[in-house]
């Protein structure tokens, strides 16, 4: 339970997900449940990207005791980037386009029902997966400041590509439509350039695709990392080698089945950090939780300790009994 919490600030996207016009309904319901439990919590919209990340550490800095995320994937995104390595819990509304974290923890995508889980809510220390462009040499005299953290998946190769070709104006009108879209017209011309994946534990294997999951969801439908454990110091890695546009059409309905295992031509790893880096001159491009990364060379980390996260009592129990 959130004991000795007070005060709060609700930090949403207007925009997220097409801009529904009931959100700030839905969200002045919220904050007459947060204050039903003694929790005062003030409404923070966003007005650009980035912004939330910055919104996120003023709040933090004023005294805010709680910050609740309203929004997607990219929302989540920014607010965890703007809080690193501060002991002020996060929680969730999900909203937005997608929305991975909330499948996870099974928190109900309406956000009356979401707020008045998170009075109950546990506070439990995670990892956060983090990203740093460059040579070998650079990532090893890499400050705190220049990682961009992450929080449930990201990834290099195919799915980098799709995410860095997507039109942010389509995404705002169609959703995830707009993935499935942008998807079909990568397979129809995406040359799918192979690159080095080396673990920690020095495993070399060249790839096309690498999904990095701190979550067994992935986006959609799909559970990819099924291995994948949120509240555990390391990712696991779908790691794709082939360069068939076809043979990744027939991954599809492997994945939706859970067979993504049998196949020959993806390998599943457990790890605490690896390395990306191409084998030609062709860009190669990294996502983090479902938005736009650099290109390669990339490194992916676990970053220990790193945050708060507010856990629905229903999904603690399960996790425990387990």
């Amino acid at each position: 339970m959130l004991d000795g919490i007070k005060s709060a600030s609700i930090i949403f996207n207007p925009v997220s997900g097409g801009g529904k016009s009931s959100r700030l309904k839905h969200l002045e319901e919220a904050r007459k449940l947060l204050a039903a439990s003694g929790i005062d919590a003030d409404l923070r919209p966003t007005s650009a990207p980035g912004h939330a990340g910055e919104i996120a550490a003023n709040e933090i800095a004023k005294g805010s005791q709680l910050i609740i995320a309203c929004g997607g994937d990219g929302t989540l995104n920014e607010i965890v980037n703007g809080m690193p390595g501060s002991k002020v819990p996060i929680a969730l509304l999900p909203a937005g386009t997608a929305n991975i974290l909330a499948k996870e923890l099974r928190i109900p995508w309406n956000i009356p029902r979401a707020a008045a889980l998170i009075p109950m809510g546990i506070p439990t220390r995670i990892a956060l997966g983090a990203i740093t462009t460059g040579d070998s040499s650079s990532n090893a005299n890499t400050s705190n400041d220049s990682r961009r953290y992450f929080l449930v998946v990201a990834g290099a190769g195919a799915d980098g590509a799709l995410v860095h070709a997507l039109d942010p104006s389509v995404k705002q009108r169609a959703g995830v439509l707009a993935y499935w879209m942008e998807g079909a017209k990568q397979l129809l011309r995406y040359k799918f350039p192979q690159f080095r994946v080396t673990t920690a534990q020095n495993n070399e294997i060249v790839a096309t695709l690498v999904i990095v999951g701190r979550t067994k969801h992935y986006g959609g439908p799909f559970r990819i990392t099924r291995g994948a454990d949120l509240f555990a110091n390391e990712f696991e890695l779908a790691i794709f080698s082939s360069q068939s546009a076809l043979r990744y059409l027939l991954y599809l309905p492997a994945c939706w089945m859970g067979r993504l295992h049998r196949l020959k031509d993806v390998q599943f790893i457990k790890s605490n950090s690896l390395r990306c880096e191409g084998l030609r001159a062709d860009p190669i491009y990294a996502q983090v939780d479902g938005e736009a990364s650099e290109s390669l060379p990339v490194t992916f980390s676990i970053v220990p300790d790193a945050l708060t996260l507010i856990v629905p009592k229903h999904f603690h129990a399960q996790q425990g009994a387990r």
